[in-house]
């Protein structure tokens, strides 16, 4: 992909478009090719640049920046969050999940504890009350979840929360919200997604 990353110079930022289906490697070898065209654009200029187009990890949000300050200073913000959960969210956005890094946990989560991961996470236990499990992608629990989950929690209403019973008094995907009362929470439910708009559960 020779032309993965787009300059577009606008009067209060510049911006710098990323190609959703492009590769890190990609995105890197693009970015090294673009340096001199941006380093000509920052000759009287003190204009912040402004990344966007692809939902970015952190890890590649640090090395993007890292390219960039190496020859330019000047201030990079990106519409990709790099905190999890809903403050977190800045845009919502609506990506199939084809393949994804993921995090697993052997055992159950207890009260009190809290596991984050900007992939999916594969709980192989329960998620007991009081417990809270958040993924940039899906969440699926191989035991209960009574604790509170979110998935999607960088803006994605594509990412799903699987468990072997939904007995949670609420959960999130992306910005959207599904809070269950008392006589809900009995009802066996294994599968939550987002339709419409709203959280669905089967």
């Amino acid at each position: 992909m020779n032309n993965c990353v787009n300059i577009i110079l606008g009067k209060e930022e510049i911006t710098l478009k990323i190609n959703a289906e492009a590769t890190q490697n990609e995105i890197e070898e693009c970015l090294e090719n673009k340096i001199p065209e941006l380093k000509n654009l920052y000759k009287d200029e003190t204009t912040p640049i402004f990344v966007t187009g692809k939902l970015l990890k952190n890890e590649q949000i640090d090395r993007i920046k890292q390219i960039i300050q190496k020859d330019i200073e000047v201030k990079i913000e990106f519409d990709s969050p790099k905190v999890l959960g809903l403050h977190g969210i800045k845009k919502v956005f609506s990506e199939e999940i084809k393949s994804s890094e993921t995090k697993f946990h052997r055992g159950s989560l207890r009260s009190g504890q809290k596991i984050e991961f900007e992939g999916s996470i594969v709980i192989i236990g329960d998620v007991n009350g009081g417990a809270e499990v958040v993924a940039g992608e899906n969440i699926v629990i191989l035991g209960n979840l009574r604790g509170i989950a979110h998935a999607g929690a960088k803006g994605n209403i594509k990412a799903i929360i699987s468990a072997n019973k939904i007995e949670s008094p609420q959960i999130r995907i992306s910005n959207i919200i599904k809070e269950f009362q008392k006589e809900e929470q009995t009802t066996t439910r294994t599968y939550a997604f987002v339709k419409d708009n709203e959280i669905i559960l089967e």
